[in-house]
């Protein structure tokens, strides 16, 4: 609905809106109902539960993992409008929304609910809501838009004494406009740089905070995918891909879309010319005739801590390091954050515990006395910097993992040397 702002604003001037005073409840515990569960709503809802207040939304269009992101139950109509103390209109009118608030509506609400609307003024009944709050049906009412804007002077759902007005002006603002502009350009450069949004409208919608929780496992799911795929052996095509999360969590509170697409580009970035990101990693997995299967295990671990590892299988392909492979025949490569970085535990069956910053070589070996020092000396004499040394072995002096983080890219001649210890059996360099 359009609305002439300077018009608005000079009838307010001119005493036809009013404030009227509000008789302040305590809102912890109490249900608040959001009609509309779009960016609106669901601003709301994320502020309403931060106020100690139960949620439930409706809305047919609204992703169920929108809703457990903020923490707020999807209902029927009748259902929200029932349980609800306070309801927050954020619909758009239509056909199907006109006076969808009416004498009926009403009689089915909770005896001295109270409702704001801040979406379309034609959305209520004007004459059924002042009869609903003649009988006490709605305690109180907060509105900013009507349908007839501006209201007339004598509109009695105007002057009565349990309605609050304002003007539907927020937006307009020279405060909220500059914010608004701030909010897109700094969208836009994130954006560009690669960065994660949580506004985006066509990607997986997680809340500022969930997205400032995550990111420490968006950066190792990246990286796991991106080590997982060096592993394979050229000419090896990967079409199955089986994602495990370890979490103590509610399965229903860890939404791992984004944690798949960022596997999904560690995957397939290093290997082709296509920039993935969350809006194109599904349907580009899919072209590629890549198959990612998700798999969440449970443990008892903090329910503070979203994730304790994620672990990738490649299936079905050779592996230039056949350490590598698992049990089960599978690449398989895990991770874990700790203190905010991103760490390798797993290579096939061998236990490590690497950083993964900078660069990576493994080295399969056998176990003997002096391996790390000679390694190292023929990094040092190539004016390479080891940032870290892990070693895993199965039993003394039998089989080992060593796990060295460089700073720099070893040069072909270095890597010879290291592959020609006699003690090395396979080794492989891996970009991170």
């Amino acid at each position: 609905m359009a609305r002439n702002v300077a018009q608005a604003d000079a009838s307010m001037k001119a005493g036809k809106w009013q404030r009227n005073k509000y008789v302040g409840v305590s809102l912890v515990g109490k249900t608040l109902a959001v009609m509309g569960f779009g960016k609106v709503g669901s601003e709301v809802a994320r502020r309403a539960k931060g106020l100690g207040m139960h949620v439930v939304a409706h809305d047919p269009y609204a992703p169920a993992d929108r809703a457990r992101a903020i923490g707020a139950e999807l209902v029927s109509f009748d259902e929200a409008i029932a349980t609800a103390d306070f309801i927050s209109l954020h619909m758009p009118l239509t056909p199907t929304t006109s006076k969808v608030f009416n004498d009926e509506t009403f009689g089915k609400m909770k005896k001295g609910a109270r409702i704001i609307n801040v979406a379309r003024g034609g959305v209520i009944d004007e004459d059924a809501l002042l009869r609903a709050l003649d009988k006490g049906t709605v305690a109180q009412a907060a509105l900013d838009v009507f349908t007839v804007e501006p209201p007339p002077k004598e509109s009695k759902l105007v002057q009565h004494e349990n309605v609050i007005v304002t003007p539907h002006l927020g937006a307009s603002t020279v405060e909220a406009q500059e914010g608004v502009a701030i909010e897109i350009a700094e969208a836009v450069v994130g954006a560009l740089q690669g960065e994660l949004s949580a506004t985006a409208v066509n990607a997986p919608m997680v809340s500022a905070e969930a997205l400032s929780e995550l990111a420490p496992y968006v950066v190792l799911a990246e990286k796991l995918g991106r080590l997982a795929v060096q592993l394979v052996a050229g000419g090896s095509g990967i079409k199955g891909v089986k994602v495990v999360y370890t979490s103590a969590r509610d399965p229903d509170d860890l939404d791992t879309r984004i944690l798949r697409a960022m596997i999904t580009k560690g995957i397939i970035e290093p290997i082709s010319s296509v920039f993935i990101n969350l809006v194109n990693a599904d349907y580009t997995a899919k072209q590629r005739g890549l198959r990612i299967s998700e798999e969440r295990v449970s443990h008892d671990g903090s329910p503070e801590i979203p994730l304790d590892t994620i672990q990738v299988h490649l299936s079905n392909v050779d592996s230039k390091f056949a350490s590598a492979i698992s049990d089960g025949g599978d690449i398989v490569v895990e991770g874990r954050v700790k203190d905010g970085v991103p760490h390798l535990t797993l290579v096939g069956s061998f236990s490590v515990d690497v950083s993964l910053e900078g660069n990576l070589i493994l080295c399969h070996q056998v176990d003997q006395p002096g391996m790390i020092g000679r390694v190292g000396n023929i990094l040092g004499e190539a004016n390479v910097n080891v940032s870290f040394m892990s070693v895993c072995r199965t039993l003394p002096t039998k089989q080992a993992i060593m796990a060295i983080g460089v700073d720099e890219k070893p040069s072909k001649e270095t890597l010879k040397k290291i592959g020609e210890v006699p003690a090395i059996e396979e080794f492989v360099f891996l970009e991170l």
